[in-house]
């Protein structure tokens, strides 16, 4: 059988939707459109969202909790806007639940207090069995076979406890998926050639501050001073691997975010920011590597492709 599969093939692992689009939509929509195959896994239908859309808040998880479903049609959306034909779920839709969070004090994202009748949902994310969830992940490695998976850091970029879940299943599914005699019944091993974790460059995200300063804006990113402390999604460029210029399709990465209007105004930071320092700030997408060889920098130092340096 003739094996149709684009030569370069990136998998991408987040926990809900829209969460891909903010954090590599321009680099989505510029592998699809140059033939390279995009492979999305989201972990969660985003059931425990905060509702932006007043006329849709009875969806909410405490009254008619259908937000999952109507998440599941503005991903569908936002897949269309980049052009990513082939989106899962993992295990399967509603296999695991949206665990919610809660602010600390500190500013960060940790797990959200349990229900007051002290019953969670069984099969929310948080408390998913780690390998459990990897094999349904190492099922779909073993068939997409893809050379780049990325995925967020260790801290989820910013605490949210789905998203500390999915790296831990991301990072733990691409070692099993490597290891020939681990469930044979998963499909054919594979190993991951470079793995790479979401990161906001430090200097693009003051410079966009800046930006937005000097242009009078104080309420967007509120609190965030541009020459003092930034919050723990924001990446030191010195621990930056890569930056994937996607500029081209900053119109298509906004189409996507505002494919869901549930989670993400039209007036909000997204696209204040793209008015201003848009192709700067969205448009080119960063990366820390965690596994792999570095292909060769361009002259800021950075890797321009996440599959430099490999052979098709």
């Amino acid at each position: 059988m003739t094996d149709t599969r684009p030569d370069q093939r990136l998998l991408l692992v987040h926990a809900h939707p829209d969460d891909e689009s903010i954090g590599q939509g321009a680099t989505m929509a510029r592998y699809v459109a140059e033939g390279r195959g995009v492979t999305l896994v989201t972990c969660t239908a985003g059931e425990m969202g905060e509702i932006l859309v007043p006329d849709l808040a009875h969806l909410a998880a405490d009254q008619e909790d259908k937000l999952g479903d109507h998440r599941r049609g503005e991903i569908a959306d936002a897949m269309a806007a980049l052009g990513v034909t082939d989106h899962r779920w993992l295990g399967g839709f509603g296999t695991y639940r949206d665990s919610g969070m809660k602010w600390h004090e500190d500013g960060y994202a940790i797990a959200a207090d349990p229900p007051e009748n002290g019953e969670a949902h069984d099969n929310a994310f948080w408390q998913a069995d780690l390998t459990e969830a990897a094999d349904h992940l190492v099922r779909v490695i073993r068939e997409v076979r893809p050379q780049v998976l990325v995925t967020y850091d260790q801290f989820g970029g910013y605490g949210h406890p789905d998203h500390i879940q999915a790296h831990r299943v991301a990072m733990y599914a691409a070692q099993l998926a490597a290891v020939p005699s681990y469930a044979r019944d998963l499909g054919e091993p594979w190993e991951i050639a470079k793995i790479y974790w979401g990161a906001m460059s430090e200097s693009r995200m003051r410079e966009g501050l800046r930006a937005l300063r000097a242009a009078g804006d104080t309420t967007t990113f509120e609190g965030m001073d541009p020459e003092g402390p930034l919050p723990p999604f924001v990446t030191p460029d010195a621990n930056l691997a890569a930056g994937v210029d996607g500029s081209a399709y900053l119109e298509q990465k906004m189409a996507a975010l505002a494919s869901y209007p549930t989670q993400i105004t039209l007036d909000g930071p997204f696209f204040a920011l793209s008015n201003n320092e848009g192709n700067q700030m969205w448009g080119v997408e960063y990366f820390r590597i965690a596994k792999g060889e570095r292909g060769a920098p361009g002259p800021d130092g950075l890797e321009s492709d996440l599959f430099a340096g490999l052979e098709s």
